[in-house]
């Protein structure tokens, strides 16, 4: 046990260390290499966070699977119609693509919705109270991120600035994404979801200042 203990610790220390050196790096010279790791950045912090998880049953599977590909598809209708979230398209820094959208971005919306989920999960208050709250702090992350995807051409935007309504979008499709996930009976404690969610936030904020 308490072998387990001090793996789990370990992985704390690699998720808080990629990250860093992610910020590290992206202000480089050698950003251009950073940039390009950055999709095995997220397969890293995916598989430290279900790493701590503990139930991997069929409801668990429901949620996983139906996260990836609802926010994948969504993504996929979100570029080719522009009526989601805005006019946008993604540039080749998040790695191999399908109708446009990178694979990685399934996974990213697991990995969000999941994070913050599991924030709110210990609340003794409705599950539409919570996802309102998870979709509030989903949505304030975003607005970091926006700006850094623009600069390292994750993605960029038709307009000049981020559309309102990608906020909007953002909001919406998140709070329907964590109303689903209270909605599921599978353990919801995962001791390393609150420090992913603030790694990300602090990875971005970074990024931002400098």
């Amino acid at each position: 046990m308490e072998f387990l203990k001090h793996k789990k610790y370990l992985t704390h220390a690699i998720l808080i260390n990629s990250h860093l050196c992610g910020v590290i790096g992206m202000l480089s010279p050698y950003k251009d290499l950073f940039i390009l790791l950055t999709p095995f950045n997220l397969i890293l912090s995916t598989v430290i966070l279900f790493y701590h998880h503990s139930d991997f049953t069929k409801q668990f599977w429901i949620f996983a699977i139906t996260i990836c590909l609802a926010g994948y598809f969504l993504e996929v209708a979100g570029v080719q119609t522009g009526v989601i979230f805005g006019e946008y398209k993604y540039g080749t820094s998040l790695g191999f693509q399908l109708f446009g959208v990178p694979l990685v971005m399934g996974l990213n919306w697991l990995v969000l919705i999941y994070s913050v989920g599991v924030m709110f999960q210990s609340l003794k208050i409705h599950s539409v109270i919570k996802s309102l709250l998870g979709a509030s702090i989903l949505t304030f992350l975003d607005f970091f991120i926006e700006p850094i995807a623009i600069k390292y051409n994750y993605w960029t935007w038709q307009e000049v600035q981020v559309p309102l309504q990608n906020y909007v979008a953002w909001y919406i499709a998140s709070f329907i994404f964590l109303l689903f996930f209270y909605n599921l009976k599978f353990n919801k404690n995962n001791k390393i979801a609150f420090l992913l969610y603030i790694v990300q936030l602090l990875f971005f904020v970074l990024l931002n200042l400098f």
